[in-house]
């Protein structure tokens, strides 16, 4: 039995696991990483530390091995993690030496560094964005697209727009189930996906 489940505090770690545990389009990215909260400081826990509302995870017997994160105003949240998240993740990072780095990690914490930016005419058609991630052992039984329904209906009650995201071009799985949802938009380094409210 999978339970559907707003985000609570003690479920971060289980956002930094997940993360990593799906960092490689979908499959398993420790082998990449010596840092194994690099991908987690990007992509899952600052939703979960500077907004828990817009989180929801999914949790069986095992624990929690899915969620949707993200913001329902993707200018502000970049605003937000420049202002409250970044600058500490910056100083600890200028204090591990390279040698202790992967690859992959050093290019993690270039985008801490010096964070992308969405596309700013996608932003601007649909403001919210989101990130999932499940575990293989939840994956094909709609927990995906449960979470997803849960972080749309949010999303609407809050009168957003319109939802955005980007999904690497390797991850097939991930591409195949966003194009049942949400309209492709475009590929420019990520494929881009848009859904209107």
């Amino acid at each position: 039995m999978v339970e559907l489940r707003p985000y609570r505090a003690g479920d971060l770690d289980a956002l930094y696991q997940i993360c990593l545990l799906t960092g490689a389009s979908g499959e398993d990215a420790s082998a990449l990483h010596n840092d194994g909260q690099l991908l987690g400081h990007i992509y899952s826990a600052p939703y979960g530390v500077l907004e828990p509302d817009n989180v929801f995870v999914a949790e069986d017997g095992d624990g929690v091995a899915g969620y949707v994160v993200g913001t329902h105003d993707t200018n502000a949240f970049a605003a937000k993690l420049e202002r409250d998240w970044w600058p500490a993740l910056r100083e600890r990072y200028d204090m591990v030496p390279q040698s202790e780095l992967t690859p992959a990690d050093r290019e993690r914490i270039a985008l801490i560094r010096e964070p992308s930016e969405n596309p700013p005419d996608i932003v601007a058609q649909y403001p919210a964005h989101i990130h999932m991630n499940l575990l293989p052992r939840l994956r094909g039984q709609r927990v995906g697209s449960g979470l997803l329904e849960l972080w749309v209906a949010r999303a609407k009650h809050a009168g957003v727009a319109g939802i955005h995201l980007g999904a690497s071009p390797t991850n097939k799985g991930g591409i195949a189930f966003w194009s049942k949802n949400f309209t492709p938009l475009r590929t420019e380094g990520a494929v881009w996906f848009g859904m209107t409210l």
